[in-house]
């Protein structure tokens, strides 16, 4: 951090604390940026962090009145319809600068300006809310006819708020150029995009044994078990081709994923990180069929391993993954074009440079992130 921004008051803002992911790895990359900030978000949830809830222990955190509705920590989602007046509530017009990390829940409607006294807001877009603007979600909302119904108003409603909040005096950072083009289409606002912080290791032997390897021994899925993941279509596809698939992450489509699965599939659950980083080091590519993803960090926690990645053509991946260098592009989210791109790699496999793909990686490593935050922050207090 630049000497000038010692002095400063600064909070941070984010959505809520239930579940860990890339949006609370920038959270805690700007926390060690600014670790006397307090951090206010709707609500801190450890029962659900799991394992994660550590990282978190020390921190001022500071939660929003949404914590005294009944049930909150199961009906989170349905609350965020009083997410904006609950962020609101929250005056931050007494710092120098807030930095909201915001997606689905208006962490960037926090009041900024209040009393003659006014904040710098720089808002850390990891998107526009995906519910609000047609993109697939964690859950297939509308399967059943009541939540199709009060989610398509709800929505409509949040929508016109999003928008509104969008106007105010905020500086927009985009996670990525595929989220830049979001905020300016759907909230008509300029950004400036600085890549999130990715968890890439130094020469560590977990690394080394991945650099060292010519083929790993099976393919990997690390993320949410959401519909949006379309992980079904890696199940499928590998059990059809008897591959083995090693399957990182836990959701509420664990049940149906399992039945999906033949012998060569195994479900690891939730795993620690120096376990991430040995199932990482062992895999011959890392499966990635999410679609419109907003960055994507587990394609680059991949590389920073050497492992190639087989992304479909869409969202952030497009920006990160570089074809035929460090992975492989599919276009047909369907098991077929799922088991096409993966016996398309089989043929591929011995022409990745482990080790470019490792140095790829490198520019994605938090030293930068928290470089060009700091110079951003240095710009709109100047």
């Amino acid at each position: 951090m630049k000497s000038t921004q010692k002095n400063l008051k600064v909070a941070l803002v984010h959505d809520y604390l239930r579940e860990y992911g890339g949006a609370e790895r920038v959270i805690e990359a700007l926390h060690e940026m600014y670790p006397e900030a307090p951090v206010y978000t709707a609500f801190f949830d450890p029962d659900a962090l799991g394992m994660h809830a550590v990282r978190f222990a020390n921190w001022d955190i500071r939660e929003t009145w949404i914590t005294n509705l009944p049930f909150y920590k199961k009906l989170f989602s349905p609350y965020r319809i009083f997410a904006p007046a609950a962020f609101q509530s929250l005056d931050l017009s007494n710092y120098d600068v807030v930095i909201s990390s915001s997606n689905a829940y208006f962490a960037k409607a926090v009041t900024t300006e209040s009393g003659g006294h006014t904040a710098v807001h720089l808002c850390y877009c990891h998107t526009p809310a995906r519910s609000l603007y047609g993109y697939t979600t964690m859950t297939d909302w509308k399967r059943n006819p009541l939540t199709r119904i009060a989610g398509t108003l709800m929505n409509h409603y949040l929508r016109v708020i999003d928008f509104t909040v969008a106007q105010r005096d905020i500086h927009f950072i985009a996670n990525s150029g595929e989220t830049q083009r979001r905020i300016a289409k759907f909230y008509r606002r300029d950004s400036t995009v600085v890549f999130p912080p990715v968890d890439v290791e130094k020469l560590s032997p977990a690394v080394q044994k991945a650099l060292g390897k010519k083929k790993g021994e099976y393919y990997l899925y690390v993320g949410r078990l959401a519909a949006s993941k379309h992980v079904d279509l890696a199940i499928e596809a590998c059990t059809k081709l008897g591959v083995p698939l090693k399957v990182v992450g836990s959701g509420k489509g664990e049940e149906y994923l399992r039945s999906l699965a033949g012998k060569t599939v195994e479900f690891l659950g939730g795993v620690s990180d120096e376990v991430l980083h040995e199932v990482y080091a062992n895999a011959k590519a890392l499966v990635f069929p999410a679609e419109d993803e907003d960055f994507g960090i587990v394609p680059i926690e991949a590389m920073g391993h050497g492992v190639p990645v087989i992304a479909h053509r869409s969202g952030g991946p497009r920006e990160t993954v570089l074809e035929g260098r460090t992975g492989m592009f599919f276009n047909e989210l369907t098991v077929d074009g799922m088991a096409k791109a993966i016996t398309a790699f089989e043929k591929q496999a011995k022409t990745f440079d482990r080790t470019k793909i490792y140095e790829h990686a490198l520019s994605f490593r938090k030293e930068r992130f928290q470089k060009e935050i700091s110079d951003l922050v240095e710009k709109t207090i100047s």
